[in-house]
């Protein structure tokens, strides 16, 4: 009777385990034709994607409209680099235009990673289901060092101009205190100073020399 009994408590077991399996598929399907009625794919392709991981948002002139379900690499075929597939799932009621940019973005403090599209200007032609955009690369960690060290090494040599520059102007103030060059006979000469005021008091004592038109010499033949 005991036997008979754990035979039925078995079965009933079973049965309500295959109930609630078939439950959980059957919730599932109806989540994945959900997603497939409400939402499209489009592949987009990097040569660098900078750490994108599935999960990742996909927004649309900085509003939500998706994510990304797959990262992928597909090999080259004619020696060039192989290139980065970033499958995402966009809203159906989104149309993206085939001209817009798309880019690798960071979100917040934290370096989350998500795929920017900045749309386009064509109101009529737009990236149908499983279409693809190529996307623009992000700069890698290692080529912002280098560019920063190329700009560190400008700089550098701007700033020792200038102070060449810087010293060639106090070689020249010296050399003018000194008296030296037409430019320090000029302000510190005192000959061109006496000159000048002769000529002053010559005009203030015979001022009609400046109305006096000095007769050419004839010149000898």
């Amino acid at each position: 009777m005991t036997f008979g009994k754990s035979k039925l408590e078995l079965k009933v077991g079973i049965f309500v385990f295959i109930g609630i399996l078939i439950l959980v598929v059957f919730v599932l399907l109806i989540g994945d034709f959900k997603n497939i009625f409400s939402t499209y794919k489009i592949n987009f392709t990097f040569s660098f994607v900078n750490g994108v991981r599935v999960g990742a948002p996909v927004r649309f002139a900085g509003v939500d409209i998706g994510d990304i379900r797959e990262v992928g690499i597909m090999p080259s075929s004619n020696g060039n680099n192989p290139k980065v597939r970033l499958v995402g799932w966009i809203k159906q009621d989104i149309k993206i235009p085939v001209d817009s940019s798309v880019w690798v973005n960071t979100l917040g403090l934290l370096g989350e990673k998500y795929i920017e599209i900045m749309p386009g200007k064509d109101a009529v032609n737009f990236i149908p289901y499983n279409g693809e955009l190529s996307g623009n690369d992000p700069m890698a960690t290692q080529e912002m060092g280098e560019l920063a060290k190329s700009i560190a090494v400008k700089l550098d040599g701007v700033l020792v101009g200038v102070k060449d520059l810087s010293k060639n102007i106090d070689d020249g103030i010296e050399r003018i205190k000194r008296q030296e060059g037409s430019l320090g006979k000029l302000i510190y000469g005192d000959k061109i100073y006496a000159d000048l005021e002769s000529l002053v008091s010559d005009i203030k004592a015979h001022p009609w020399k400046l109305f006096w038109k000095t007769k050419d010499k004839p010149q000898k033949k």
